[in-house]
């Protein structure tokens, strides 16, 4: 019997990794949900699924949160300044654990990527590679979720602001990056490098179009530049560390930073992934 562990399973990536394990044959009894906030997580006990309480700062709660584990799936955290540090407690509570396999959501080309969001991926995957830990990368590309969020105010003013120049993003839906992970998981598949990418890569005004055409509203792509950007994007309610980095990632889009030919995805899948088009009207279907 393999245990299957995934950080994080109360966000959206770790969530959707669980259900795509079972999806694909997993018993839920056979996997551990590790969560910051076991109150947030009976959806999954009630799943079946064995849950367990430890957060990235609490090096022994992760320690004991890893018993018994034998594959790992650790997503990356979402602090922005401390992921490194966090990252590096799972991986030593996973080398403790003599876990067989962890593999961990890093971003695409991290180790060329200009974006400074790379910069803690780039260090995670460095100490995965002097840890001993048997490991694989799984560099997701962008989630066309990103877009959701930004989607209601576009469709209001009729304008998508980025600075994203002609550059195209080869996005793809959260949950098949998740199911990606899953496969990877199963396979127990060791020493890979994964550039996870979308199967239709889109410039900034082709977004804008998806939005128009799903909305039914008018949505056009205004240019602008990264400070610019950035004063916006804290205007909506960002913090200003937070604010900088996304405008630094769109800007990176213009160099090619998040664009790919790479077939990882739907390789692994066995199937291309969703369309930018579908994403949105799902969501906004569900948000009405």
């Amino acid at each position: 019997m393999t245990t299957y562990a995934v950080t994080g399973a109360n966000g959206g990536l770790g969530r959707a990794t669980i259900e795509a394990l079972i999806e694909r044959g997993v018993a839920a009894s056979d996997i551990v949900a590790i969560v910051r906030d076991a109150g947030r997580a009976q959806h999954l006990s009630d799943a079946g699924v064995t849950v367990r309480v430890a957060d990235y700062d609490d090096a022994a709660a992760l320690s004991a949160a890893l018993s018994g584990v034998d594959r790992l799936l650790l997503v990356s955290g979402s602090e922005f300044g401390s992921r490194v540090r966090q990252h590096g407690n799972v991986i030593e509570a996973a080398k403790a654990n003599g876990v067989d396999l962890l593999a961990y959501t890093s971003i695409l080309y991290a180790d060329t990527s200009p974006l400074k969001l790379a910069e803690e991926h780039l260090a995670t995957e460095h100490i995965l590679a002097d840890s001993g830990v048997p490991h694989t990368l799984l560099r997701n590309g962008w989630y066309w979720e990103n877009y959701v969020g930004s989607a209601p105010a576009a469709i209001e003013s009729g304008t998508l602001y980025g600075s994203a120049g002609t550059g195209r993003v080869a996005g793809a839906a959260r949950r098949d990056y998740a199911d990606a992970a899953a496969a990877v998981l199963i396979a127990g598949t060791v020493g890979a490098v994964y550039e996870l990418a979308g199967s239709e890569p889109l410039d900034h005004p082709a977004i804008a179009a998806a939005i128009a055409e799903v909305s039914g509203k008018p949505v056009r792509y205004q240019d602008i530049p990264e400070s610019a950007y950035a004063e916006a994007l804290v205007g909506a309610g960002l913090p200003a560390p937070v604010a900088a980095i996304l405008a630094d990632s769109d800007a990176g889009v213009s160099r090619g930073a998040l664009d790919s030919t790479s077939t990882d995805l739907a390789d692994l899948r066995g199937r291309p992934s969703a369309s930018l088009k579908q994403v949105l009207a799902e969501s906004l279907v569900s948000a009405r």
